[in-house]
């Protein structure tokens, strides 16, 4: 018979038993069925945990002291007690250094501390109407932290099931509790009959360490399956406002235009996800794309909701031609009957809802042209005058796209440098081949500003600045230009808004009444097209939005930024 070594482990012992059994004829069905039992690989595996655990313990380090500041100090004043010789004077300098006395103070906090979590006895009694193995009993540390887990009744049977596990939460983190098992006590506490509300209280209200008793899912394709995908939110989201959430606790809030990283799609009406950025390791619940969607469209057809692309737009060229703060053909452009923008807007299959817009990072390369730098303002930005300062001082790295005009050309003026001098059938002919991002009118002659100029800049390796009413937006959003918004808006004193209006001069409008109108455009603007804008500039004066500018458009050149993910996927 072999013999077993002194260092042989309990799963050696065991493969060697079951070797040894050999069936006779008094005791076959035994032998046979000690055999198949011995035989499980589910046996071998935990008698191989059972001693590794065991060696871990044996082989656990432990401090050798606790106290090893304190001997260092002994040390240096034994030294300092007499005459040193060189390599004393050394020691001493070394045990005296600031580094070295911060990392024997570590390692005393560290050596006299207990890491090992405290957590009760398990139970002793089990349900006896359930199978022992079809129960599963689950001990879970967490800080003050939510479970990160939803719970729904079944329809059928009434049981309380595990609806979602929420990503980097504690059920999470723990691999034991899944999509679809059965929760039947919390601490002991029995929850049949129990109604939602109070299981969520009694799990919420624990603290430390929390045992369940689960009777594990059927179905292995229950669990949550991995989703890394990144949406810009569109809208804001205040989950203790939303009476449709399954958990408000377990919402996630989010602002429009914050990146949101979606860690699972498994439930079609909500999904999970973390702000990029947040060192919340948890994910929240947050209406998924196609939810939201029919929310939006159900509160639409009730007329408790506009439709996005029916909302009042407010006439640029009328409030500016009133304020006199725009220049030039700009004081009555519009979008007219068959340009561009309004083909590009034209959407037969319904209203558009802003809900997410899928991105990714982005990054300009060495061999790639230049992002375009589109600038729209509110009333008061005067935002031609900062585009023009900031090329003139650096003309070599930035230009304007030369606008098109009807009107004849000045003495001092040359053809392609301030316009593009061109008859009023080739203007019209472009227009009506929708070759203008935008196009007006001013004094009776035509204005506009083309797609090819844009590219003739970027053609040059220059990145082109263009200022446009936000209508033309959605135009400009394309692979090919890849465009950065900047909002620039006015800084508007907020005391000066509420003063009285008893100084104004007769007939004429007051300060108040400009500032008033100029809050009004920009709120208008925000609400419209905010979605569109990765930056708001608020020029309070025009040294310093430049200085603002300058350093977005450098900062262009060389970070990743966020954009819509159509614009990088071929």
């Amino acid at each position: 018979m072999p013999v077993l070594s002194a260092g042989a482990g309990l799963h050696e012992t065991l493969a060697l038993l079951t070797s040894q059994l050999r069936p006779d004829a008094n005791h076959k069905e035994d032998m046979i069925f000690l055999k198949d039992v011995f035989s499980e690989k589910s046996l071998a595996y935990l008698m191989k945990i059972h001693e590794n655990l065991r060696q871990y313990e044996r082989q656990s380090p432990t401090p050798v002291l606790h106290s090893a500041s304190s001997l260092a100090e002994d040390v240096a004043e034994e030294l300092q007690s007499g005459p040193m010789s060189a390599e004393e004077k050394e020691l001493l300098q070394l045990l005296t250094s600031p580094h070295l006395r911060a990392v024997l103070s570590v390692h005393d906090t560290v050596a006299q501390k207990n890491f090992d979590p405290v957590l009760p006895p398990l139970p002793d009694d089990f349900d006896d109407e359930l199978e022992e193995e079809s129960v599963k009993i689950v001990r879970l540390v967490k800080n003050k932290e939510p479970l990160g887990a939803t719970i729904r009744p079944d329809e059928a049977t009434g049981a309380v099931i595990v609806a979602r596990v929420m990503k980097g939460g504690a059920a999470d983190r723990s691999g034991l509790v899944h999509v679809g098992d059965e929760l039947r006590e919390v601490n002991g506490i029995s929850i049949i009959h129990k109604r939602p509300d109070e299981i969520s209280q009694l799990l919420s209200q624990s603290q430390g360490s929390i045992s369940l008793k689960i009777i594990p899912a059927v179905k292995e394709e229950d669990k949550l399956k991995d989703s890394k995908v990144f949406m810009r939110a569109l809208f804001d989201y205040v989950p203790l406002e939303d009476k449709a959430t399954p958990c408000q606790e377990a919402g996630l809030p989010f602002k429009r235009g914050d990146v949101l990283q979606v860690v699972s799609q498994d439930d079609a009406t909500w999904w999970q996800a973390k702000r990029v950025g947040d060192s919340n390791l948890r994910a929240g619940l947050i209406p998924s794309k196609q939810f939201q969607e029919r929310r939006l469209a159900y509160r639409l057809k009730m007329g408790t909701l506009h439709n996005p692309k029916a909302l009042k737009k407010l006439d640029y060229d009328q409030e500016c031609d009133k304020a006199g703060l725009r220049r030039s053909f700009r004081l009555s452009r519009k979008v007219r009957q068959g340009s561009l923008a309004e083909a590009n807007a034209s959407d037969p299959s319904g209203p558009e809802f802003l809900t997410y817009e899928e991105v990714t990072r982005y990054q300009q390369r060495a061999n790639e042209r230049p992002r375009l730098v589109v600038l729209i303002g509110s009333l008061g930005a005067r935002i031609n005058e900062l585009k023009q300062r900031v090329i003139a001082e650096n003309p070599q790295r930035y230009a304007v796209a030369v606008p098109h005009t009807t009107r004849h050309r000045k003495t001092h003026e040359k053809d392609g440098v301030e316009y593009h001098f061109v008859t009023k059938q080739a203007f019209e002919a472009d227009a009506h081949n929708h070759k203008f991002i935008e196009y007006g009118e001013y004094k009776e002659n035509q204005y506009g500003t083309s797609i090819e100029a844009i590219r003739s800049v970027q053609a040059k390796n220059k990145m082109c600045l263009v200022d446009v009413q936000p209508e033309a937006l959605q135009t400009l959003r394309t692979p090919e230009f890849k465009p950065y918004v900047v909002f620039v808006k006015p800084r508007i004193p907020e005391g000066r808004r509420h003063r009285s209006a008893a100084t104004s001069p007769p007939g004429g409008r007051t300060m108040e009444e400009d500032l008033e109108e100029m809050r009004l455009s920009a709120q208008q603007v925000e609400q419209q097209y905010g979605h569109l804008v990765d930056r708001v500039l608020v020029k309070e004066d025009l040294a310093s939005a430049c200085a603002e500018l300058r350093a977005i458009l450098q900062c262009l050149e060389q970070d990743a930024f966020w954009v819509p993910v159509s614009w990088v996927r071929t």
